[in-house]
């Protein structure tokens, strides 16, 4: 049996320097001494700490499977020393993100957003993460639609053989917990009906069709559903296979040319343009936004993130590419147009959307003051 290698991707907002915007370097320094110990230990092949906006990302490839106890553990471990050292420096929302209060051999379901695959390494294998803040777990929905079943997007689509089977795409509902599994291009109608509805639906996985081969992974965490209340947007991850009968990357990047709208931006509660950049502007500034795309490409290789003979790693900056100059600009110019309605819809989410904020607690103040009408 050909051995096996796991990619995974595990993110948590543990604390930001002045306001939700961004994080400090000595935060990211933990991250990345708890995860080189982890690579001593043999636990880890390689790893890559940076971050988007806000949030902490923790990249790790290795060979113990999804949803690996251990791996899960390093991570908690290494989210509570960043968590405790944010709030020695009483940095703003530390351990906004950790839900639970001991680990119970799993993150999921704790608060930390989690995407992961476990693939057999082709000749080549360019792997695309892509990490944003400010934006809800249904972000991802659009630009996965334009990659895997949109042949406007993505040329091979139609020029490809090895694709034209199609793609399989998983859809969860995040309220009812439960997942269907749809095939395109034949069942494009009935995906779109669901993930059209991104803050409930959300793709989850996709595969090829021909082959059931693994191309891409997001994380689905919805933070409000498991505390009940509001405790910041989800802020997904998504890993992403490129090439070599599946999407290049360029068309993996191609929807992101322009900005497009998605749920989160301030306090959760409106909707936002998304707005793709490289690694120095990752930081959410106006109106704690606009919401924040970023990239990073890399290959995976022979069990490990590839390097140089000095052991550095390669990894490529996609979005710091004034290609994307358009799309930023757009967001800027969205951004400024959705701020002048203030607080109406529908620069504002919708009210069941909102029901996880302080709306209830004003509906709750005002309730004996409704008339019959």
């Amino acid at each position: 049996m050909a051995k096996k290698t796991t990619i995974s991707v595990i993110k948590c907002d543990v604390g930001s320097l002045a306001g939700h915007h961004i994080v400090p370097k000595l935060l990211l320094d933990i991250g990345e001494r708890c995860l080189k110990q982890a690579q001593k230990k043999g636990l880890v092949n390689s790893f890559y700490v940076f971050h988007a906006g806000d949030d902490i990302e923790l990249l790790m490839v290795h060979n113990k499977g999804e949803d690996n106890p251990d791996i899960h553990k390093l991570c908690w471990d290494t989210f509570q020393k960043i968590t405790k050292k944010a709030k020695e420096l009483k940095l703003y929302g530390a351990g906004q993100d950790i839900l639970k209060q001991a680990f119970s051999g799993t993150l999921r379901g704790m608060g930390p957003g989690i995407a992961e695959m476990e693939i057999e390494e082709r000749a080549s294998e360019p792997i695309i993460v892509l990490a944003a803040d400010k934006m809800g777990g249904g972000g991802f929905n659009y630009p996965l639609f334009r990659i895997f079943a949109d042949p406007f997007n993505t040329a091979g689509l139609v020029i490809d053989p090895n694709m034209s089977g199609g793609f399989r795409i998983e859809v969860l509902d995040s309220k009812a917990n439960k997942k269907v599994i749809l095939k395109c291009p034949e069942e494009m109608y009935e995906l779109i009906a669901l993930i059209g509805t991104s803050s409930r639906y959300m793709i989850s996985h996709v595969w090829r069709a021909n082959d059931n081969l693994i191309c891409a992974a997001t994380s689905t965490t919805r933070l409000s559903l498991i505390a009940g209340k509001y405790m910041g947007k989800d802020d997904p991850v998504c890993i992403v296979r490129t090439q070599h009968g599946l999407p290049a990357v360029g068309e993996v990047l191609a929807p992101f040319m322009h900005s497009y709208f998605v749920e989160g931006w301030m306090r959760g509660s409106h909707w936002g343009p998304i707005m793709p950049v490289g690694l120095k502007d990752s930081k959410c500034t106006a109106f704690d936004g606009p919401p924040r795309m970023i990239a990073i490409g890399f290959q995976v290789a022979n069990g490990k993130i590839a390097s140089d003979e000095k052991e550095n790693l390669l990894i490529s900056d996609l979005f710091d590419d004034p290609a994307f100059d358009l799309a930023r600009r757009e967001a800027v110019e969205n951004a400024v147009t959705l701020r002048r309605m203030g607080e109406f819809e529908p620069a504002r989410l919708s009210q069941e959307t909102m029901e996880y904020t302080t709306l209830p607690k004003v509906l709750e103040r005002l309730k004996d003051r409704f008339t019959n009408a």
